[in-house]
């Protein structure tokens, strides 16, 4: 009898040892994340933030307003751009259209390696065959001279010269930054008041309306090119730059750089005098 209580007691003893280990393991890892939820607590970077998705108007009533809201928007993108195209309708051509005026005014367009960019190029032999012509007397190149190593007015006025344009009927402007700059400056600095202006074709209504909304009697030439990537981009670039010129056109504001008076177009017209 003594054996058997003795058995007893050992299973009794072993059966309560195995019952506590999972208790003991569920204290523990009850505790373990009890001090990752107090970590995470204390670490409030670690929480993710909520991501909230718009789901698209289920009824036909709010897609209908969503289609009408997308429509307002592209109209009011497209907005500025027809009003200057529509504007400027009759004082834009080509080069054989063009009035004949003193001053043709050439906007930079970019340099690459130090040479001016296939559209670049492109305006200045536009500008080229208008002197040649006999239509203008004085080219104004006007460009980005903002850093030392970036210098696009002297780099056109090295490709005109390469094209039979004398240097000293050539006036350089480094500080057309932008159209509405270029144009202010024409008029305000080198004292411009009717002028050709050369630029491709997606360009040049919006550099005319701005040039005129300056005070120069301007006509604009519109250079063709291929309908590349390229043209695409610059085409799509107007929607955007059309609503900064039309307020430009409307605000009238100073350029970033103004500067004294320079009579560089009148001493060029002077030595054109027979």
């Amino acid at each position: 009898m003594r054996g058997m209580r003795g058995r007893r007691r050992a299973r009794g003893t072993r059966e309560a040892s195995e019952a506590q280990v999972p208790a003991g393991a569920s204290e523990t890892e009850g505790s373990s994340e009890a001090s990752e939820a107090g970590a995470k607590r204390q670490r409030p970077w670690l929480r993710l933030p909520r991501l909230s998705v718009r789901r698209l108007p289920r009824s036909r009533r709010g897609r209908r307003l969503a289609v009408q809201g997308v429509m307002a928007l592209c109209v009011l993108a497209l907005l500025p751009a027809t009003w200057m195209r529509v504007g400027t309708g009759s004082q834009v051509g080509t080069t054989a259209d063009a009035p004949a005026r003193e001053v043709a005014m050439v906007f930079g367009a970019g340099l690459w390696k130090g040479r001016p960019t296939p559209y670049l190029a492109h305006r200045l032999d536009a500008a080229a065959e208008l002197y040649r012509a006999g239509k203008v007397k004085v080219v104004l190149v006007t460009g980005d001279n903002s850093r030392v190593e970036y210098d696009e007015p002297d780099a056109m006025r090295t490709y005109l010269t390469e094209r039979g344009v004398p240097d000293d009927r050539i006036v350089s402007d480094y500080a057309g930054f932008d159209s509405w700059d270029s144009c202010v400056r024409a008029k305000k600095i080198f004292g411009v008041d009717r002028a050709v202006l050369v630029s491709q074709g997606f360009h040049i209504h919006r550099a005319t309306t701005l040039c005129r909304s300056a005070g120069i009697d301007a006509y604009g030439v519109g250079v063709d090119e291929p309908r590349d990537a390229t043209w695409y981009y610059g085409g799509t670039r107007e929607l955007a730059a059309s609503g900064k010129a039309a307020l430009d056109a409307l605000l009238r504001p100073d350029p970033r750089f103004l500067g004294p008076q320079e009579a560089g177009v009148a001493e060029a017209l002077a030595s054109a005098a027979p």
